[in-house]
Parts: C-alpha cells; sequence; structure tokens
C-alpha cells in the first residue's frame, strides 16, 4: 500500500518555491490556515503575513461580536475562504487549489461548557475535522509540514502538582477534553500510517501537534472564558461571576504559544524529523496563577467600575489544577516565554483599552507583534 495519495516520492520540497530571505524562512512561504476567523487564528495569520507568508485562511465566520477579525482586518491580509472544517469535499478543494507549502490547523469548537451542551458538534469538529484536515494533506502533493493545534487539556489530568509532559497520558473527563486527546491519536495515527519519520525523505510531509495553556490576549470575546467575561463585565460596569476563583491554569499571552508554533513548522521545514511529535508551549512555573487572583489583579488595572464576585451556583466539572512542562520545546526548538504574566495582562489590558477608545486595532495588533519580535530577537543575542 503507498503511503501517501498523489505524493509522488521523488518530489523536491523546494522545487517552485520563491527565494527565501535567508533570516525570513516565510517569505513568500503558502501557508494554509483552519480557524484564521478566531482568536488565536486571527493573531496568527497577521503574524504570518506580516513576514511575508502568503495565507489562505480556511473558517466559519467569526462567532461572536465584536470579533478580532473584524477589528483587525484580517480580511485585508489574507485569503479568506469560508467554510466549515466539517465539509470535505469542500476542505479538500481550498486546500488542493492553493498549494500550501505549510498547514496550521487551529479550528475547533475550543469551549468546555459548550461541549457538555453539545457534544456531538464538538466531536465532529474536533475529531473529524482534524481527519478530514488530514485526509486533504495525505492527497496534496505540495504540503511540507503539518501543525495541530489541540490543547493542554488533551491530558488525562490527576490533579497533581506536577506539570504535564508530552509522554503523560491522554485523557479527558469531558466532550472538550476527550476530543482534543481524539484529535492527537488522529494525528498520531496519519503520521505512522501514511507520513512515517522513517520514509521522510520520500514523502516529505511532517506532522507536529502543539498542546498550549490558556492564552489571554486582546481581541478575545469568547464566551465561558476569563477575560473576555470581565472584559464585558468592566466595559458594562457590572460586577463579574467568576466560577471556581482558586482553579490554577497556565496563563500565557496568547503571542507566546504562536511563537511557539511557527518555530516548530520552521524546525518540520527544515527536515528535523525530531520535531514531528507532541510539544508543549506553556509559561514559567511561576506564571500559573489561580483565577481569582487574575480577576483582582484585572480589576486593579482597570479602574473604577470593575469587580467580580464569586458564582456559587452549581456547574459542570472542570480542572482544578493543571499546568504544563515545556522542556522539551526549549531544548529542542529553542523557545521559551518572552513575557511574564504580569505582563502579558498589561499587553491585554492595552489592547481593550485601544478598544475602548476608537483606535485602530488592526494597526495596534500589528504593533504588539512588532514589540513581541523585538523581545524575541534582543533574547537570542
Amino acid at each position: 500500500m503507498e503511503d501517501v495519495v498523489n505524493q509522488p516520492a521523488d518530489k523536491d520540497p523546494s522545487a517552485g518555491a520563491p527565494n527565501r530571505h535567508p533570516t525570513n524562512p516565510w517569505q513568500g512561504r503558502r501557508v494554509f490556515l483552519t480557524g484564521h476567523t478566531g482568536f488565536k487564528g486571527g493573531w496568527l495569520a497577521l503574524w504570518l503575513a506580516a513576514r511575508g507568508a502568503k495565507v489562505r485562511g480556511y473558517a466559519l465566520d467569526p462567532s461572536t461580536e465584536p470579533n478580532l477579525f473584524t477589528l483587525a482586518s484580517v480580511g485585508n491580509v489574507v485569503d479568506d475562504d469560508r467554510g466549515d472544517i466539517q465539509d470535505y469535499p469542500k476542505l479538500e478543494a481550498s486546500l488542493t487549489d492553493f498549494e500550501p507549502e505549510v498547514v496550521f490547523h487551529l479550528a475547533a469548537q475550543p469551549l468546555l461548557r459548550r461541549s457538555y451542551a453539545d457534544p456531538l458538534v464538538t466531536y465532529a469538529t474536533n475529531v473529524m475535522g482534524t481527519a478530514n484536515l488530514l485526509e486533504a494533506v495525505r492527497k496534496s502533493p505540495s504540503v511540507r509540514a503539518v501543525v495541530c493545534v489541540t490543547t493542554d487539556k488533551c491530558y488525562q489530568n490527576r490533579e497533581w502538582a506536577w506539570p504535564y509532559r508530552e509522554t503523560d497520558p491522554l485523557g479527558g473527563h469531558d466532550p472538550y477534553s476527550s476530543s482534543k486527546a481524539c484529535a492527537e491519536i488522529v494525528a498520531a495515527a496519519y503520521r505512522d500510517s501514511y507520513f512515517s519519520l522513517g520514509r521522510l525523505s520520500d514523502h516529505h510531509v511532517a506532522i507536529a501537534t502543539a498542546r498550549a495553556g490558556n492564552v489571554i490576549g486582546g481581541g478575545d470575546w469568547s464566551e465561558d472564558r476569563l477575560i473576555p467575561d470581565l472584559i464585558r463585565g468592566f466595559h458594562a460596569g457590572q460586577p463579574v461571576l467568576i466560577r471556581r476563583p482558586h482553579a490554577i491554569r497556565p496563563w500565557q499571552h496568547v503571542l507566546e504559544p504562536l511563537q511557539g508554533y511557527i518555530t516548530l513548522a520552521e524546525h518540520l521545514l527544515a527536515g528535523k524529523a525530531e520535531a514531528a511529535s507532541p510539544f508543549n508551549f506553556g509559561p514559567a512555573e511561576d506564571d500559573a496563577w489561580p483565577v481569582e487572583r487574575i480577576a483582582t489583579r484585572l480589576v486593579k488595572m482597570w479602574g473604577p467600575g470593575a469587580a467580580w464576585v464569586r458564582d456559587d451556583t452549581s456547574s459542570v466539572h472542570e480542572a482544578h489544577y493543571l499546568k504544563l512542562d515545556s522542556s522539551k520545546a526549549r531544548a529542542e526548538l529553542g523557545w521559551r516565554p518572552r513575557l511574564n504574566l504580569e505582563a502579558a495582562l498589561e499587553w491585554t489590558m492595552q489592547w481593550y483599552r485601544q478598544w475602548q477608545a476608537d483606535a485602530d486595532m488592526a494597526a495596534e495588533t500589528h504593533a504588539q507583534i512588532v514589540r513581541y519580535e523585538g523581545l524575541a530577537a534582543t533574547a537570542m543575542k
């Protein structure tokens, strides 16, 4: 049986590629990005486009109003294709037509509480959506690197004090977490069955998965997420109900894991077989804060009119304690966080203050990307 459908074994991965700038591997690179109308996907689309990549986004319409896609004018810098990740014929046609070298898969049903209300859509999107994407990749002669983004919640959570490593068992108490664990298994099965590392020189396709913690940053208005809930309440001048204020999460600014995804893709493109595996991208140990500490800090940052109160109504099961061990990403990719949580919160609040002041949010978002790149460049010296 052939490992890859319509993937010529003797195809040169650099054939027909534009000349790359020696310090910018993304100049002219064709990138297919699912989920570009979402929070993380929007930031990633803007960042890749700013680095010279030609990006096609494939996603549903933005799920909130307001949203980052509209405010930051993401549609101005990407080839915007609207479609459902569950619609395999449309997805395959879009990917095949664009002929990308790199695929970032971020499209998902990302909300835990919504997964309880609609588990079938959650599994269909997160599990079969991932299978659809990888099947389209299997039939593409152009793709060289795939980064499938899952979550820190894909681990079997034992509520212990130790951070989870990539070798720890997958699991999931709720439909969302378990669907992401299933997505990890799907990606591993495609890698082992069709894109084995032993034949990388033949098929030239490397697949990795990326697991990040709770991301924060400007432009997120998702339901049942701490920062968006706080911003909505502060903006309306109403106390915000907070459930599980003592729960501990690995908080980080959205640009931190996105830098990890980009770096991971660069290693895959460079033919580094060891990169075709799972990677954690989490914050430093000191930045795993309880929810109440985040809420209290943001109340102080926002000022008059901001407040939160504990929500004592019964709720669905959520993990209380969760941390990630990112030593593998540090050792093998040279990745590490650039912002501590205090700075991440300041950057986030700066974005929302600018939005509240009716500023140019495309310019503000781009300015934060440039500022972050400056931090990374300084750290490399």
